[in-house]
């Protein structure tokens, strides 16, 4: 049976992309960030309008990916290093962040529930902005957020995102957070 609706964002994962020089993407084995709290994503792209005849005689959309917020309870030291460039001091251990560090792009996978079945997703090509912090000292304790500027651009095949299907073996549904999916390549004969 289908899902009806669809809630809770969890396994979060990501896993850091290295490009060739034709712009081939390498995925990194994906690794888990805990405390998924919220992602919003919003369609990116415009609308080609022709007039002829005096109507609308023909229109094309382009898809140029997505840009949203990815919300987390706490973003990992870890996540700080490979994504956003901050570099740990060898000697001291503070984690420093630098100015002219660009993030690394990278592979967002996670998961949403659905009344019958979850689906499992990924955004092939992902950056983020630093996330900002908030900190307050009122009772009660009530834990604070990180949240990061995400957009997802299309890889040079044109590929964006994939998602599980009702209908998606057990064995892609089971290892989705194995490694990034991606289609089988077609055999030249």
């Amino acid at each position: 049976m289908a899902n009806k609706v669809k809630f809770n964002l969890k396994n979060v994962h990501y896993a850091v992309i290295t490009f060739d020089e034709e712009g081939a993407a390498t995925f990194a084995k994906p690794k888990h960030i805990p405390g998924a709290c919220s992602l919003t994503l919003d369609a990116q792209g415009s609308e080609e309008k022709f007039i002829a005849d005096g109507v609308l005689y023909y229109s094309s959309f382009t898809n140029e990916g997505y840009s949203g917020t990815l919300t987390m309870a706490l973003i990992p030291d870890y996540f700080r290093k490979d994504v956003l460039g901050d570099q740990e001091d060898p000697t001291d251990h503070v984690l420093v962040e630098y100015a002219n560090q660009q993030p690394n792009p990278f592979a967002l996978l996670y998961e949403i529930d659905g009344d019958q079945k979850a689906t499992r997703r990924v955004l092939y090509n992902c950056n983020v902005s630093r996330p900002g912090e908030n900190a307050d000292g009122q009772a009660p304790r009530t834990p604070q957020t990180e949240a990061m500027s995400l957009t997802a651009a299309p890889l040079a095949d044109g590929r964006t995102r994939a998602r599980t299907l009702d209908n998606t073996t057990d064995a892609v549904f089971n290892s989705w957070f194995h490694s990034v999916w991606e289609p089988p390549v077609e055999s030249e004969v």
